[in-house]
């Protein structure tokens, strides 16, 4: 969604036109999804806090500022909601992955012989694994930059961040991600 179709969207919920809405949902779903299950570390809850980030970009519609840059806005909302679950409910939810050793890089030999739906399988667990390897920030990075198609200067405003840092973190994870054999595309 560009900054116009952004903008667009939210003169329609200003108006109170669902459709605005629903036209940033359809677009925004997964990646707003994927910040918060990122700093959660819990299904259900990261569902939960990425409804109510809908309902709360509804009622701060008045408080977006044209030309600033809508990605770094949503993305902060989003983190801070995830960040205000934790400090209002703690930790009390534990990581699947808590105690787990950590993640080694997957061997890819046997992927000739796999069926198309074991493939698919294997694909979606290759990247979490993938992911997996990264620490928090440069996951909140590569989400950002992938997902989100954000430039770093918006990374660097919706996580607080240096650009320098961000950039810095970011080719540390392609690095990192390129060393265990995932994809050469970032």
């Amino acid at each position: 969604m560009t900054d116009k179709q952004f903008e667009a969207a939210m003169r329609k919920i200003r108006r109170g036109d669902k459709n605005g809405l629903q036209d940033i949902y359809e677009a925004y779903i997964g990646l707003i999804y994927t910040i918060v299950k990122d700093i959660l570390h819990s299904k259900e809850n990261a569902e939960d806090v990425a409804s109510e980030f809908f309902i709360r970009l509804w009622d701060k519609a008045d408080s977006f500022q044209s030309g600033r840059g809508h990605k770094a806005w949503i993305t902060t909302i989003a983190r801070n909601m995830a960040v205000d679950h934790l400090r209002k409910y703690g930790r009390e939810e534990v990581s699947e992955a808590a105690g787990e050793a950590a993640p080694v890089c997957p061997d890819h030999e046997t992927a000739d012989q796999e069926s198309p739906v074991e493939r698919k399988v294997l694909a979606d667990v290759t990247v979490k694994e993938a992911l997996a390897i990264l620490d928090e920030s440069e996951r909140q990075i590569m989400y950002r930059k992938v997902l989100g198609e954000m430039t770093f200067r918006e990374i660097a405003q919706s996580l607080q961040m240096p650009m320098g840092t961000v950039t810095w973190k970011y080719q540390n994870a392609v690095k990192k991600l390129r060393r265990c054999g995932y994809g050469t595309g970032f």
